[in-house]
């Protein structure tokens, strides 16, 4: 029997929910299907998702398309429409065997009225092609930033439980992984709807001792305002947290993080970012950033640029703004098109010169590598290596940096 094809878009949290559907199918029966797991971050990735749609109905014309995922839970009707289209889904129905399997055009329920917690999800044994998993601790989002439309697709927060959690990690341990992530909507948010209002710190530091298999753990995007005292002593005290923190910026001038309604300043990263480096010397960041949201100034735009190197940020995620249907930001004065995409290029570049800068200052130091494939890894602080030795793929491996080439850094094996 042929297993569905599983096309994902978006975040880490999409990729873990198409494990999920594959496993999830598997069990159900479907099959010669594709499914496409959509994104509706931006505009970009909807039309991906459609021309991804297109192509599967050109590579695959006997097989049924189902569409499923955030841009298919906001817009159903349109992809319904779309002539290569079998069947739409949701994202609760997506998880759920009887509507995979099910004849349906469209199966779309309003997760807006999910409620309670803690929720569940299917486990699963592994991540096809990934030398590193992903462990889902909270679903949803409790915040309404002007830009965002993701809490109309996923609904409110829920959390997992700790020992669902730890169920998941154990499993994908004992299947050989060395390195998990945790991965969510807004994971900052964990515990928030749980008695006693559990803090993500809290929890990371439960689920190591719970789990002393596991050699390395990381952390997906994190809420600036939402990280607790817990998460900052741990960094500080457990080397199996990896010295890699990614930030859900979006700006860093107060003005423009105003009218966003996001719930931080620009003092309040800087103090965080320095009590974190106080804690973990050799954190790096990395931050989400919009350009040319409306009403930017050029000036506003510059405060955003300089936070760069003031903050030290390494890692840049940038995006031009772009205007997502229903959300308050839409009816704002727009910034035009060429302006964006200009301040997004100006980001990217300071963006490469700050990585640039700390992938030389690497040199000569020796670290473990997660090795993702044949020649290629990443080191505790994610920063991508090359190698010209063999080593097995999610396998530890001892190097010594010896250089730089393009964005990676090159290493040979420690003796």
């Amino acid at each position: 029997m042929s297993e569905p094809h599983i096309i994902t878009f978006g975040c880490r949290l999409n990729a873990f929910e198409s494990e999920v559907m594959a496993s999830v199918a598997r069990s159900a029966g479907l099959k010669d299907a594709v499914i496409i797991n959509t994104c509706a971050v931006t505009a970009e990735a909807q039309r991906q998702a459609r021309q991804a749609i297109r192509r599967a109905r050109r590579e695959h014309p006997t097989k049924r398309i189902i569409v499923t995922g955030c841009a298919a839970q906001l817009a159903p009707a349109e992809f319904a429409a779309m002539e290569e289209v079998d069947r739409v889904l949701g994202n609760a129905e997506k998880l759920d065997g009887i509507a995979l399997a099910g004849t349906d055009a469209v199966c779309v329920s309003e997760v807006s009225e999910v409620s309670g917690a803690p929720i569940t999800v299917p486990l699963v044994d592994g991540f096809k092609d990934r030398a590193r998993a992903f462990v889902q601790v909270q679903q949803g989002c409790d915040h309404r930033c002007t830009f965002c439309i993701i809490p109309f697709a996923r609904g409110p927060n829920r959390s997992l439980s700790l020992s669902a959690i730890v169920r998941q990690a154990e499993r994908l341990v004992q299947a050989g992984y060395a390195e998990l992530v945790l991965t969510g909507v807004d994971i900052a948010s964990w515990g928030a709807d749980l008695p006693g209002r559990p803090t993500l710190g809290a929890m990371t530091r439960r689920l190591l001792q719970a789990v002393p298999g596991l050699g390395r753990l990381r952390l997906s995007s994190l809420d600036p305002a939402a990280v607790d005292g817990d998460l900052i002593d741990l960094l500080g005290t457990e080397p199996r947290l990896m010295p890699h923190i990614h930030l859900s910026l979006q700006a860093a001038d107060d003005m423009v993080l105003k009218r966003m309604k996001r719930r931080h300043t620009r003092a309040a990263v800087g103090d965080l970012c320095r009590e974190l480096r106080r804690a973990r010397p050799d954190v790096v960041f990395g931050a989400d950033l919009i350009a040319g949201f409306p009403t930017e100034s050029a000036a506003m735009f510059e405060n955003t640029l300089s936070a760069v190197d003031e903050l030290g940020l390494t890692y840049l995620h940038v995006f031009p703004y772009s205007p997502r249907p229903g959300t308050p930001a839409e009816r704002m004065p727009q910034v035009p098109g060429g302006v964006r995409k200009e301040r997004a290029a100006r980001l990217r570049a300071a963006g490469e010169s700050a990585l640039d800068r700390f992938l030389k200052s690497r040199v000569g130091q020796r670290a473990p590598v997660l090795v993702e494939g044949e020649g290629k890894g990443r080191c505790p602080h994610y920063a991508p290596v090359k190698f010209n030795f063999d080593a097995i793929p999610g396998s530890i491996v001892e190097v010594i940096f010896d250089g730089v080439s393009g964005r990676r850094l090159t290493a040979r094996q420690a003796p």
